[in-house]
């Protein structure tokens, strides 16, 4: 987040991150880079999302959410119905949702529930465009981590699909 926001200081960041070492990272690099651009909501990202305006968002990322591999767990998982409903409503017409994830499991379901979402069109139009990371999407620990133990991680990109004038 912090490349992005150095990258883009015209535009506002929000980092939504649950675990105290992440945002400690982050604090640091905020502070290290001279950022005023980034702001961290420290908790689950559900009740930012639930708080922000409609059409407010122009590109979301979620990268890496814990996969919950666990059977009893998955209703946990951050990637649903619900989350991918209110994403679109947030979402700006033509804003982007970019996801990643070094989990097969987590990843078939993200495929499965994203691509059937009506508001979402997924931007692949083959293997490579998933495979590799864009350019304009920094690297992150996480997928360091993955790569150093042996798990390929994927990068899927969402268009929101334009509302219908009424």
């Amino acid at each position: 987040m912090a490349a992005q926001a150095e990258t883009h200081p015209e535009i506002g960041f929000i980092g939504c991150e649950v675990f105290e070492n992440g945002i400690v990272k982050l604090l640091g690099e905020i502070s290290r880079r001279q950022l005023a651009n980034v702001r961290i909501y420290a908790d689950d990202a559900r009740p930012l999302l639930a708080a922000l305006a409609p059409h407010s968002i122009s590109r979301i990322f979620i990268l890496f959410p814990d996969p919950w591999p666990k059977a009893r767990h998955r209703k946990r998982r951050l990637i649903a119905p619900a989350t991918l409903d209110r994403l679109a409503e947030i979402m700006t017409d033509r804003g982007e949702l970019r996801l990643a994830t070094d989990d097969p499991g987590y990843l078939s379901c993200m495929l499965e529930q994203a691509t059937m979402h009506p508001a979402l069109a997924w931007t692949a139009r083959r293997p490579a465009d998933w495979r590799a990371r864009p350019t304009d999407w920094p690297a992150t620990r996480y997928e360091e981590k993955a790569r150093k133990a042996g798990r390929i991680p994927a990068f899927l990109r969402f268009v929101r699909r334009p509302r219908l004038a009424v």
